[in-house]
């Protein structure tokens, strides 16, 4: 039996973050990776842009989780790669976790968890596409370790299906490569991966973008041959009539990623609705003493360097945790698709509250609202917001008036 004070779950950005700040905090760490490398995802993102604000250039993916990687090889830390969390179990004075590795099942005790296990890409039969089941449907990021890990192009002539960041990246990149990205459908009426990718990955190509479009069918039965898009409604509802076959080679789909908590609802975490990560409070601590979340477990994220601050607070408040007090739910006022923190713990420190949210659609001129009670406490203007886009501000909520039985409502309106 292993035992920590923290044991922290994933070994992406968010894990290596949350494992660096809870050792500097004082706590004796441990990082358990399925994979074979630390690094995450960022290990198939070879473009740049990560780290600008955390580390002030722009630095590809690799070199980002790198920097991360040198930090916890500096440190105290144990890490258990290809080593696969399979229970989790509450015990007196902490947890205990079951994991499998090659050398066979290992226990490990903890006072505290940090969930930083990612979120994985939606596949064609959760967007309901209609058809048999031929080779060359992939996910963006399936694509993307086939191009920048196995050094494979698995394309010819593609159809991408979803305006997603790693659509819009890998449309760029399979025309480097050299094949032809025939379009890529949004079946929004607005893009839904960042402006500054819509540019450069597809303006700057000549890639067109189909907003308001979507793939109705699959042809091909050994290996995809063509597919099927048609214009939607305002319901999203395909137009009779507007159907139109693409032959193509493959499929890639960048249509949203998911929040991965099995192991969070495995053990009664309380999952929130529009963010589908745990629901947590300002210390980034779920409705499970003890139980914390970072990264894009707890909400999908557009930056990795807000990835990695979340986690650190994460990892950093895990050490020496405060049991759940009373606590004031933040309600979704109009104009918000999501936020995070979900609720504010009025027995733990309230004046330097990280507020991330993304607005639920275009907005110019925007003005965030914070009521307290029915009064207005705190408001912020913005220039624009875009729903893909995440939004970090800092809210002093003690010098608001917060308290036991306060009703708290963070709303957007355009002005």
């Amino acid at each position: 039996m292993f035992n920590y004070d923290v044991v922290v779950i994933g070994g992406g950005p968010a894990g290596l973050s949350a494992a660096q700040s809870a050792c500097l905090k004082g706590g004796k760490v441990a990082i358990i990776e399925r994979e074979a490398r630390l690094g995450g995802i960022l290990k198939q993102c070879v473009h740049d842009g990560f780290g600008l604000i955390r580390f002030g250039e722009k630095l590809a993916g690799p070199e980002y989780s790198e920097r991360y990687i040198d930090f916890v090889k500096e440190l105290d830390i144990d890490t258990f790669t290809f080593t696969f969390v399979t229970r989790i179990e509450k015990k007196d004075g902490g947890f205990e976790i079951t994991a499998v590795s090659k050398d066979g099942i290992q226990k490990f005790f903890t006072k505290a968890i940090v969930l930083a296990t990612g979120c994985r890409e939606r596949t064609a039969k959760q967007v309901l596409i209609q058809g048999t089941r031929p080779a060359g449907v992939f996910t963006a990021g399936t694509a993307q370790n086939f191009v920048n890990l196995q050094g494979k192009l698995p394309t010819k002539k593609c159809v991408i299906l979803g305006s997603g960041d790693i659509g819009l990246i890998m449309a760029r990149r399979l025309t480097l490569e050299g094949a032809k990205v025939e379009g890529v459908y949004e079946v929004k009426p607005t893009p839904s991966g960042l402006t500054r990718n819509i540019h450069q990955c597809l303006h700057d190509f000549d890639i067109p973008l189909y907003l308001s479009h979507t793939v109705t069918r699959v042809f091909g039965v050994d290996r995809l041959e063509g597919v099927e898009v048609a214009k939607v409604d305002d319901k999203m509802n395909p137009i009779e009539g507007t159907q139109r076959r693409i032959d193509c080679d493959a499929l890639i789909l960048s249509v949203g990623l998911i929040p991965e908590n099995e192991l969070a609802e495995s053990i009664g975490v309380k999952i929130n609705p529009f963010t589908k990560g745990a629901d947590c409070d300002q210390t980034y601590m779920s409705s499970i003493d003890g139980v914390f979340s970072a990264g894009n477990a707890l909400n999908v994220f557009d930056l990795v360097d807000y990835v990695s601050e979340c986690a650190k607070d994460a990892g950093a408040n895990a050490v020496d945790y405060k049991p759940s007090g009373k606590s004031v739910r933040i309600e979704k006022g109009k104009g918000l698709l999501s936020f995070v923190p979900h609720r504010i713990d009025v027995s733990k420190p309230c004046d330097k509250v990280v507020f991330f949210f993304r607005a639920a659609k275009d907005m110019d001129k925007a003005t965030l609202y914070v009521s307290i009670d029915g009064n207005e406490a705190f408001k912020k203007n913005f220039a624009f917001l875009r729903p893909p886009e995440m939004q970090r501000i800092e809210l002093d909520f003690a010098s608001m008036g917060i308290k036991e039985g306060s009703k708290v409502e963070v709303r957007v309106e355009e002005r």
